[in-house]
């Protein structure tokens, strides 16, 4: 939603999401936080197309600062924190939220509409039920850690599972209670196989390009005749037998 914020505007008013121009100004519809939530710097106009936003978004300037925010928050809770052997915390999530918080506030001083997605997000009170989004979300009480297609008990340590080696990097993934074991990880990674499928497609092209390149026509040219130099040392280059 935020990277929505910085391209589209703030959210409309339920009662105007999905209306054509013609629709609104037939029902007599108004955003009345339209010219209350006025992004600093001014606005740009880029319609939402699917008709969730108001398409007042902020200026260019005003924009990089929300995506640049987004990238930074996302960098720091990212899985290659993994790589660096950082443990990702929940005050590193409070940290990046607050980052993403302070962003908007630069960007919109005069703050969100309250039934707008990102604030409703930053005051802890967006309603996930009936989205794809509700679906991720897993609570505490009702989430199993799965491992090798084994359950990691609570009662029991992790090192009973993958023992006591404390280099060693596993992939835990959450599932809710009753589904069972979740599906294996890739043997390799989509980047890998983008990667494989570039490298197939290029040697094929290249053996595509020797097939062509097969044709012994050029056997005909003169410049390929062996015996071009004998008959240019015995002046019988050109002559060519045939009735005139």
């Amino acid at each position: 939603e935020m990277e929505e914020l910085a391209e589209h505007g703030v959210f409309l008013p339920y009662n105007m999401q999905g209306l054509t121009d013609e629709q609104i100004e037939e029902l007599k519809l108004k955003d009345e936080w339209a010219e209350k939530c006025v992004p600093s710097g001014g606005s740009v106009f880029k319609k939402d197309e699917i008709g969730r936003r108001n398409g007042h978004a902020p200026n260019e300037k005003m924009q990089q600062v929300i995506k640049k925010t987004i990238e930074e928050a996302k960098a720091l809770i990212s899985r290659k924190q993994v790589q660096a052997n950082v443990c990702v915390n929940m005050e590193m999530v409070k940290d990046a939220l607050d980052q993403l918080r302070g962003a908007v506030m630069i960007v919109y001083p005069m703050g969100l509409p309250p039934h707008d997605p990102v604030r409703m997000e930053f005051e802890d009170k967006e309603d996930l039920s009936g989205t794809h989004a509700g679906l991720e979300v897993i609570e505490e009480s009702k989430a199993q850690l799965w491992w090798a297609g084994k359950e990691l008990k609570e009662t029991k340590l992790l090192s009973d599972y993958v023992g006591k080696n404390e280099k060693t990097t596993i992939i835990v993934k959450i599932q809710k209670k009753g589904q069972g074991a979740p599906g294996r990880e890739p043997l390799i990674s989509h980047e890998e196989q983008k990667q494989m499928m570039l490298y197939y497609y290029r040697k094929q092209e290249e053996l595509k390009k020797l097939e062509e390149d097969d044709d012994d026509s050029f056997l005909n040219a003169e410049w390929a005749d062996n015996h071009a130099l004998k008959k240019q040392f015995h002046g019988v280059k050109d002559i060519k037998w045939g009735p005139r």
